[in-house]
């Protein structure tokens, strides 16, 4: 048995090639033909391939309906059904396709329901050919229609692209469907499409692949209302769709229209045809391509290579990095270089919708080498061939049969004498060896590329596997890049190396962001906030300063940009979300499930905890963290105590986050919330905005609200600042929440958010609405701790930042009358310590003696009593007033004395805010 992967010839009956493991073509017992190692009947006679002969089938029924389950693609089911995401439910970037016939109901009037029948189930064939042949998904036929997904269940980073190539392979095919109709039965068929781009939710996927889904906004909608204003026999899609697919596509614009039930009207265009871009990097050279910067050792180990291919050293290079790190860009690059010399370059490209399209590459290739091109005739392309051939060697004259017939120009005099597959095979490559050997004995020296070589398809690839042994000893290079998941089969080889592709430093891409944005004032914290973002991928920062032109967020042109909306506004766009979810959904899927819960615990982790959270078994995890670990998903930050780890980049952390549905979040957040509180121990303070944070996601409001109060409560003494913005979302979670602890804890946030507002820049109406916002809450809880707790943290406020007003003391003192009316001795002292503070503030020290005596008298030596409505002690409080007093009026010895030792017993007791204004007021004496 030959191998189509390593040339080599296994014993009979060996299922797996003994050179590289790959499995062996079938013969068929019946013709001898050879077909792929995973057909179960022979594509040239339709004979079982094990060896029974083929059933004969009666005459298919006709089908009283049609079903998703039953046009589902056996490899498409199999993916979806393997895909526990896909079957629970999660957000994808999708592009939805819909199509109907026009004016259906007088057509199927006109005809015999037998006929009509079969029309019908001719245009179902045209559409799930078109749609299955680019992984798309029809997940509901509607009577007269379809709705396809691309990009869902299944993600793919180039969905927008495979739904136009589907629309226009269905449209031409229902155009020459309706031709034939008119023609020979005199009725006008005609079918519209539209499509459009977006978000949308994938519901829940039973085993029988029966799929619901539900869209995000109005994508769905909006697609199905664009179909319905396509003129018959074109196909019209909308502006979101427009912008991912320019350049790979002609569009001829409609303008814009409104659309029922949305704000906004909607950019049209017509799908015409395909156009020039044949990946990212030709739609980058037409935008403008942006500085080549920070690969310099990589052109230099490039062009040392070829200067080895040229002294008869053939080599073969592969380049290999992640999405987005310019693998093309570096090969575009290194051939133009090589053009600039003369030398003669032969590319082929990997389209990521041609993995299913045999030989899509290699028959490229071929035709760039022998100059036929795809307009050619058969004739003149026959004519191409045989003149570039010949001219290499005049004995390659007896392989022009079967070359004419892989490139699919068969000379009808000269046909290919009979043979099977495996011998056209082997042929071709040997051809591919012989023309290598032909050009070194011309003294050419040339260059191969083949690009993005991890999308090849299976047949493709045994012949990069030929060329790659092919130049080896002569003059010739071949450049290769692929990302990491493509396994090469070549990688052994003496006279291959391979060049791993980093992300970019530092220096190099901040030269590549001023070369886009410039350097005017308001784009300097963009430029910052996108390196972070992008972790030193090119292709996504250009995709976000791109992103950002189109939606008017920066306005101007290429280095001289200024922004005008703010870095919170920004989002991840489209293009960029869509190849980091294909890369996420290419993941084994415990892998992929491990990585969503790790985005839901934050952008850095601890293994303790993800393993805590982690639905998977011992094994299961350490498989798929170490999978994660490989494929650079995330990082080891640290090894001790605990493992440490870290998303790579931000924006993978925010599209895996993103693509999970919010039940599946919350439940990750609540388990996220539980771990963390365990784990902690008594250190459960200093991760009270962690717990807050996760309660919040959870949607446990009132539970978020209480760790915000703790997280405040802890962190006040050494930082205001975060102390107000855990106050302020305490206050947010518990505005509109009925219940009685809520309506006290809002109180309490509007209380020390008033307090605090004025020290980070609030101005004084909206501290004014936080205190009325919160006397309503105080009134509507009854709650008189509360409201004296307001009054005097909101009146304290005043003194502080305002001085002495009649206004501010009045404040205090109806803070101290409700706190007596309650008949509370700690919170009578509580009430009184603000006032004497606000006494001291001020200068007034006989009256910030008098009442701090007044609260000593009250509390006696209990430094507890009041705590736990004022978070400190109103005794500690006050005895700092009175000497500090003292020491302003009178005696400083006594004060000097007397400070430390209120310090020492502030940090006995624990009352850190207490101990921390003796230091400052022991300072300031």
């Amino acid at each position: 048995m030959h191998c189509f992967s390593c040339d080599l010839d296994n014993p009979a009956g060996n299922r797996f090639c003994g050179g590289c493991g790959q499995a062996l073509a079938k013969n068929c017992a019946g013709c001898g033909a050879t077909n792929p190692p995973d057909h179960k009947f022979c594509g040239a006679c339709g004979q079982a391939l094990d060896g029974v002969p083929k059933p004969v089938l009666a005459p298919k029924p006709e089908p009283v309906a049609r079903r998703v389950t039953d046009y589902t693609p056996r490899h498409l089911a199999e993916k979806i059904l393997q895909s526990r995401s896909a079957l629970e439910g999660e957000r994808k970037q999708v592009t939805v396709l819909f199509v109907d016939i026009q004016g259906s109901m007088a057509l199927a009037n006109r005809l015999d329901p037998e006929r009509w029948h079969s029309l019908l189930e001719r245009y179902f064939d045209i559409l799930s050919d078109a749609v299955h042949r680019f992984e798309g998904t029809i997940n509901q036929y509607t009577g007269d229609g379809i709705m396809a997904l691309f990009g869902a269940p299944i993600a793919h980073e180039d969905h927008a692209q495979r739904a136009c190539y589907a629309a226009l392979q269905a449209r031409d095919a229902l155009r020459a469907f309706a031709d034939d109709l008119r023609v020979h039965e005199g009725l006008n068929f005609g079918c519209r499409l539209g499509l459009n781009s977006g978000n949308v939710v994938v519901g829940k996927i039973g085993d029988d692949l029966r799929m619901d889904y539900t869209a995000q906004g109005s994508i769905v909608g909006i697609a199905q209302r664009i179909e319905q204003l396509s003129a018959a026999g074109c196909a019209y899609l909308s502006g979101h769709t427009a912008r991912l697919v320019a350049g790979y596509f002609q569009l001829r614009p409609l303008g814009e229209t409104g659309l029922k039930g949305i704000d906004q009207s909607i950019a049209l265009f017509e799908l015409v045809g395909t156009g020039g871009a044949r990946s990212r990097l030709d739609v980058a050279i037409e935008r403008g391509l942006s500085r080549f910067v920070g690969r310099t050792s990589e052109v230099e180990a490039l062009h040392a290579a070829l200067a080895h291919a040229e002294c008869g050293h053939g080599q073969a290079v592969g380049i290999v990095g992640e999405p987005g790190l310019g693998k093309s860009r570096l090969c575009y690059e290194f051939v133009q270089q090589c053009r600039e010399r003369g030398l003669p370059v032969y590319e082929a490209h990997c389209p990521a919708h041609g993995k299913n399209i045999p030989y899509l590459p290699i028959l490229e290739l071929f035709r760039n080498f022998f100059g036929a091109r795809v307009q050619d005739d058969d004739a003149r392309a026959r004519k191409q061939i045989a003149g570039t051939l010949l001219l290499l060697d005049t004995s390659l004259q007896e392989t022009l049969p079967v070359l004419f017939e892989f490139l699919g120009v068969t000379d009808p005099r000269q046909p290919l004498p009979p043979m099977d597959a495996e011998a056209k095979q082997r042929q071709l490559y040997h051809l591919v060896h012989r023309v290598i050997r032909a050009q070194d004995a011309q003294d050419q020296l040339c260059v191969f590329l083949i690009d993005d070589l991890h999308w090849i398809d299976a047949a493709s690839n045994g012949f990069v596997n030929q060329l790659v042994a092919a130049v080896e000893g002569y003059k010739a290079l071949v450049v290769l890049n692929f990302r990491p998941e493509y396994e090469a089969a070549f990688a052994g080889k003496g006279h291959y190396q391979q060049l791993p592709l980093m992300p970019l430093g530092e220096g190099p891409l901040r030269e590549l962001i001023a070369d886009r944005l410039g350097t005017d004032e308001s784009v300097a914290a963009l430029a910052e906030q996108i390196f972070r973002w992008t972790g030193g991928n090119p292709f996504y920062t250009e995709e976000l300063i791109h992103g950002l032109v189109e939606s008017g967020g920066l306005a101007g042109s290429r280095g001289r940009y200024r922004l005008t909306t703010t870095v919170a506004e920004i989002t991840v766009p489209l293009s960029v979300q869509a190849v980091l979810a294909a890369r996420i959904d290419r993941l084994p899927e415990n892998a992929k499930r491990l990585l969503q819960t790790a985005a839901v615990i934050g952008k850095e982790f601890s293994g303790p905890l993800l393993e805590a959270v982690s639905d998977l078994a011992t094994s299961d995890y350490e498989s798929a963290l170490e999978q994660l670990k490989a494929r650079d998903f995330i990082y080891e930050r640290a090894l001790y105590p605990v493992f440490e780890y870290a998303f790579k980049h931000p924006l993978t952390h925010e599209v895996a986050y993103g693509s999970q549905l919010a039940g599946r979040r919350a439940q990750v957040h609540v388990a996220v919330a539980r771990a963390v509180e365990v784990q902690v121990g008594d250190k459960v303070d200093e991760q009270a905005a962690l717990l807050a944070h996760h309660c919040a996601q959870a949607g446990e409001r009132l539970a978020a609200a209480r760790w915000y109060r703790r997280a405040a409560e802890w962190i006040g003494p050494m930082n205001y600042q975060t102390a107000f913005g855990h106050w302020r979302r305490a206050l947010e979670l518990t505005r509109g929440d009925n219940d009685p602890e809520a309506i006290s804890l809002l109180a309490l946030a509007c209380s020390n958010a008033s307090r605090l507002g004025v020290r980070v820049g609030m101005s004084g109406e909206e501290t004014a609405a936080l205190f009325e916002e919160g006397c309503r809450a105080v009134e509507r809880a009854g709650d008189e701790a509360a409201a004296v707790m307001l009054r005097a943290n909101y009146g304290l406020g005043l003194v502080i930042n305002f001085g002495f007003r009649d206004e501010s003391f009045g404040i205090l003192v109806d803070a101290v009358r409700i706190a007596d009316r309650a008949d509370d001795i700690g919170l009578a002292a509580g009430a009184r310590a603000p006032l004497a503070w606000g006494y001291l503030y001020c200068g007034r020290l006989v009256e910030a003696e008098q009442v701090a005596d007044e609260t000593i008298a009250l509390v006696s030596d209990d430094v507890h009593l009041g705590f736990e409505v004022f978070g400190n002690s109103p005794l500690l409080a006050a005895r700092n007033v009175r000497l500090h007093a003292i020491g302003q009026s009178r005696d400083p010895t006594a004060a000097l004395t007397g400070l430390p030792l209120v310090r020492q017993r502030a940090e006995e007791t624990g009352f850190l805010e207490n101990a921390i204004f003796a230091l400052f007021l022991e300072v300031e004496l």
